[in-house]
């Protein structure tokens, strides 16, 4: 998901990310095999206020892909697996059980008897069935197709010369079954992405574009307004079919909040989570301060932020081109503008991620060798470009940096400050951004797994409009490598497959360097001290915040 999360599809491939597999070490340095006890209890009928600078773009889990609404999506649909509170362990979510055949290519899931929609009807194998067959199908224009690949039939709805997968069968109404082309050592996770939210047919197109902002699921809660510009209302769902959760009533959240604003009104009772987390200028000032030092959630996450590099535009096209630009970015100086809360990235993967390989040194910042590289390219003189970024701090300082250090060799850069959806716009259509900056868009696992870090991002699926390929780059010789990658199994090979992961990235950046990967961020955010539960729910691993188990202490 991108930093803040979400994932673009990869048409042929797919970026299955998300597998049980990746490694229980990873799993536990993320979230931890049991989470921390806590003497608080919640307390009934709690509301609270969450606070974000930018609007939401939509609730439609088929599109939505960002830090932002990934979270809200989560909550207001559910899937047929998904992950403990907190971890990366998945379990049976709207699927009371399922069975894997022995050659790992059939998945047969039973679904829970009487699970409703907030319209009133059952959920049903049917609707499990039309939600993936949407999510997948191009005129949805969402950009999770990709994740569902290894689906028999996927490939003709992705083409448009299908309107219906194959490989999902409904047995009956409690029964649904799937069918891969081959073993894929992520497919429950990719069960688990939002993308795999069951919704009901008859409302999604009766709504038709309007769904997003009309959402009508079986999660823990439900939309109950939505004031554009202003602020969106979430209540308790009576019917969710998962006992004692959520553990609060309801929760609103209010847009166009600057994040200094947000945590003077946490400081004063105001809110609950700024949810926008904490300005680097702030953050020591918090982490040191006694009086708030415990509203500080600071906690590490699988995240790379870094500059989209798009290789159909001129003259970036040119692998020596984004190759100098790698080279003539200093990235200890842009961690020192965070605060030091995030290390150099030398890689598309971040540390503790299977198949970081740590043998690559990435490329060094050396300016001279970057003006030499591209007079190679035949720019001596250096060219002109755009550079998009959120407009949210600390972004517009971080891309002047980046501004300052091309502008050493050369490359003068006009910065686009935007709002987050109108970066992901310009990023998603093809020739638009020439660079963009993905900070506090940067891309976070979905799950431990590196083909999440190729498939929604760099796979050539993901290059089509509406994606988060927004280098727009699609090497045909890697996307067979990648598609052997994902049917080795796990965990009898293990080991291998994350070897063949890290030379796969490896090769990526160093002969096409389509990404700067400029730093691996930790996740900090603020919540007032009377909210309750772990640090672990409020930077969940799968689902930044985890709403249906936070709460408000008695």
């Amino acid at each position: 998901m991108p930093t803040w999360k979400r994932l673009p599809p990869r048409g042929g491939w797919t970026s299955a990310p998300k597998a049980l597999l990746a490694s229980t070490a990873l799993a536990l340095a993320l979230a931890g095999a049991a989470l921390p006890a806590r003497a608080d209890t919640p307390a009934p009928g709690a509301a609270i206020v969450v606070t974000y600078k930018d609007d939401i773009a939509t609730l439609d889990p088929a599109i939505g892909y960002d830090w932002q609404n990934w979270s809200m999506i989560n909550a207001l649909f559910v899937r047929l697996v998904d992950y403990k509170p907190g971890t990366t362990e998945l379990a049976p979510s709207l699927a009371e059980s399922y069975e894997v055949s022995p050659d790992g290519k059939t998945y047969t899931f039973k679904l829970h008897p009487g699970v409703k929609f907030t319209n009133g009807r059952e959920v049903v194998a049917a609707d499990v069935k039309y939600s993936i067959e949407r999510a997948v199908n191009p005129k949805t224009q969402g950009p999770g197709a990709g994740f569902f690949h290894s689906i028999v039939g996927a490939d003709k709805v992705v083409a448009g010369t299908a309107q219906a997968m194959d490989g999902i069968t409904v047995v009956d109404d409690h029964t649904v079954r799937f069918e891969l082309t081959q073993p894929d050592a992520t497919f429950l996770n990719v069960l688990a992405l939002n993308f795999a939210s069951v919704v009901p047919k008859e409302v999604a197109e009766a709504e038709g574009a309007d769904f997003g902002k009309k959402p009508v699921g079986s999660g823990a809660f439900t939309l109950k307004e939505w004031v554009i510009g202003q602020r969106l209302v979430f209540e308790r769902n009576p019917d969710y079919f998962i006992k004692d959760r959520p553990k609060i009533d309801k929760f609103t959240v209010e847009v166009g909040q600057e994040p200094l604003v947000a945590l003077l009104r946490l400081q004063k009772g105001e809110a609950d989570i700024a949810g926008d987390g904490i300005p680097p200028a702030k953050f020591l000032e918090m982490k040191n301060s006694p009086d708030v030092a415990d509203m500080v959630v600071d906690q590490p996450q699988l995240e790379t932020s870094y500059v989209t590099l798009n290789t159909q535009v001129k003259p970036l096209d040119n692998a020596k081109v984004r190759q100098a630009l790698n080279m003539a970015i200093n990235k200890e100086r842009i961690v020192r503008i965070v605060n030091g809360r995030a290390t150099p990235a030398t890689q598309v993967l971040p540390p503790g991620m299977p198949g970081y390989d740590k043998a690559y040194a990435g490329y060094p910042y050396d300016p001279a060798k970057a003006k030499a590289l591209l007079a190679e390219a035949g720019l001596p003189d250096g060219f002109s470009t755009e550079l998009y970024t959120s407009n949210t701090d600390p972004q517009p300082r971080i891309a002047q940096a980046i501004q300052q250090d091309l502008a050493a060799v050369g490359v003068k850069v006009e910065i686009k400050a935007l709002a987050n959806p109108n970066v992901i716009a310009a990023g998603g259509t093809q020739g638009q951004a020439p660079m963009v900056w993905s900070g506090g868009l940067g891309w976070i696992a979905d799950f431990p797994d590196p083909s999440d870090f190729y498939g929604p991002i760099l796979a050539c699926g993901s290059a089509v409009a509406g994606g988060w390929n927004w280098s727009w780059y699609c090497n045909k010789e890697i996307e067979p490598r990648a598609v052997a990658a994902d049917a080795m199994p796990v965990p009898a090979k293990a080991a291998e497959r994350a070897a063949v992961w890290a030379e796969i990235f490896t090769d990526i950046q160093t002969k096409d360097a389509p990404w700067i990967p400029v730093f691996n961020e930790r996740r900090v955010v603020a919540r007032a001290k009377r909210m309750g539960g772990p640090n672990e729910v409020y930077v969940d691993p799968t689902r930044v915040i985890n709403y249906e188990a936070i709460y408000v202490k008695q």
